[in-house]
């Protein structure tokens, strides 16, 4: 007989979470009663997977190192109840065990739950699941006030739930989530299908989203990589119970590059669903080219727990805070470089308008592309002025594109701080796109607010959930990089 009852863990287990959850959230309290009430709030954490500048502070900041764990999974009801700065590498190795695995997980290892909520993440399932703040059932937030309320969709604090989402810690922060999940199976079967033109890519994308599923075999993942405006690719995912040899892109062999190949005919590959999850996290996409970890030489010796997102991180925090690349730029008499990482979103049928666009005048590559669309079964309301996300407006019913890019470009004398990222944000919008948020913006407050306010939205969750302003708003955050 199993010791698994239908919490899908050992009683004994399930009750020691819940008891070290709690314990976590006292110790949130105390650091939060411990800062001084004319101080910014903020968390103490040592890493993050923000690209935003931010001025450097000394302030005492909240203790969450008691919110890092999966507190319990419920197998047979698909939930998992999980405090709110877990990894998402901790929690599909809590739930994969049970065949089980969250509905979207952002490409990079280090994400936290709390994190893809409040500042949204994405991934191949995207395009069938939406965003991750979509399979939230319940969150317990800290507020701005110190107060911890519990918010869901139909409750007394439903205005916060939809709210949440895209605030990035501007109206609280997340202590436990209580999400869906969905079953997987212990294989991914791909295929790599190649195009030379871009809006053949954008028609194919619309189709697949459209019938999940291409020349007769089912879509249950999706994404793609433009190398130039002639060679681009689509990966398409097939959950798979069958047997057999699988790929391995955590040692010499690099994941993007395998993508890449000639033929007429798809080209096919396997990965376990564990290594599939995580493909993209060993070469940071393609970013740990930047430090030479793509050379056969060096990544001989480069050692296999530092082939990783988290420590590429590391290396670009060093580059941010002793400006070394610029030194080293300047060494060679070139200019200092702009730095360009950024996620953006547009309409589908405006992908190859943008993708022409940046290929012409930004000179980076390759560059990601991700389909989402709401859920269906969260897309009811169709009034554009009650969209389900007021932060974040995507419309319900409508197909669009993530479209990533992390890199630098090289600066021109006399032009403004920022002029590839300013473009850029110009471009977006006249696509009747979006932007993220994780990383440098150019906005004006004006601009930023019919975009990213919902009207009043934001300003009413800030006066009911931060009265004191004891957190940064959003602009200042985002923008103005306080």
């Amino acid at each position: 007989m199993s010791l698994l009852g239908k919490a899908g863990r050992a009683p004994a287990a399930q009750e020691s979470g819940f008891a070290a959850h709690r314990a976590g959230v006292d110790r949130l309290l105390a650091s939060y009663r411990a800062i001084p009430p004319d101080a910014n709030v903020r968390l103490a954490k040592k890493t993050s997977n923000l690209f935003r500048a931010r001025a450097r502070s000394t302030a005492l900041g909240l203790d969450v190192s008691g919110l890092t764990q999966v507190i319990a999974v419920d197998a047979e009801a698909r939930t998992a109840d999980v405090a709110g700065m877990t990894t998402y590498e901790d929690l599909v190795a809590t739930t994969l065990p049970y065949g089980l695995a969250p509905f979207v997980v952002p490409q990079l290892k280090t994400i936290t739950l709390g994190g893809a909520v409040t500042g949204l993440g994405i991934e191949s399932t995207s395009f069938r699941n939406g965003l991750p703040h979509e399979s939230l059932l319940e969150l317990d937030v800290l507020t701005g006030a110190g107060e911890i309320v519990t918010a869901t969709r139909d409750g007394e604090h439903a205005d916060l739930f939809r709210g949440f989402p895209n605030s990035y810690g501007t109206l609280g922060y997340s202590t436990r989530l209580k999400i869906e999940l969905e079953p997987v199976l212990p294989y991914v079967a791909l295929r790599h299908l190649r195009f030379h033109d871009l809006r053949e890519l954008e028609a194919t994308m619309a189709q697949i989203i459209a019938d999940r599923s291409w020349d007769g075999e089912r879509v249950d993942y999706l994404d793609g990589v433009v190398f130039t405006a002639d060679e681009s690719y689509l990966v398409l995912g097939r959950q798979s119970d069958e047997p057999g040899p699988v790929s391995d892109y955590t040692g010499m062999d690099i994941y993007y590059r395998s993508i890449q190949h000639d033929s007429k005919q798809p080209k096919r590959d396997r990965l376990t669903i564990h290594d599939y999850l995580w493909r993209w996290d060993t070469d940071w996409f393609w970013c740990s080219r930047a430090f030479g970890a793509q050379n056969p030489k060096i990544r001989r010796l480069w050692p296999e727990r530092y082939r990783r997102s988290s420590f590429y991180w590391k290396l670009i925090a060093l580059d941010h805070r002793y400006a070394i690349g610029d030194k080293l730029e300047a060494r060679h008499g070139n200019p200092p470089r702009e730095r360009v990482v950024q996620d953006i979103e547009v309409p589908i049928e405006r992908t190859a308008d943008f993708m022409e666009w940046f290929l012409r005048e930004i000179p980076i590559e390759p560059i990601w592309l991700c389909p989402l669309r709401l859920r269906a079964n969260r897309a009811e309301v169709q009034d554009a002025a009650e969209r389900p996300w007021p932060l974040y407006p995507l419309e319900p019913g409508r197909n669009y594109v993530n479209i990533g890019f992390w890199s630098a470009v090289p600066t021109v004398p006399g032009q403004p701080e920022g002029a590839a990222n300013r473009a850029i944000e110009r471009k977006v919008s006249e696509l009747d796109g979006h932007k993220s948020l994780y990383s440098d913006a150019f906005y004006d407050e004006d601009e930023f607010a019919a975009l990213y306010y919902g009207g009043d939205t934001y300003s009413s969750l800030k006066k009911r959930y931060d009265p004191d302003s004891r957190l940064l708003d959003l602009y200042s955050k985002a923008v103005q990089r306080k």
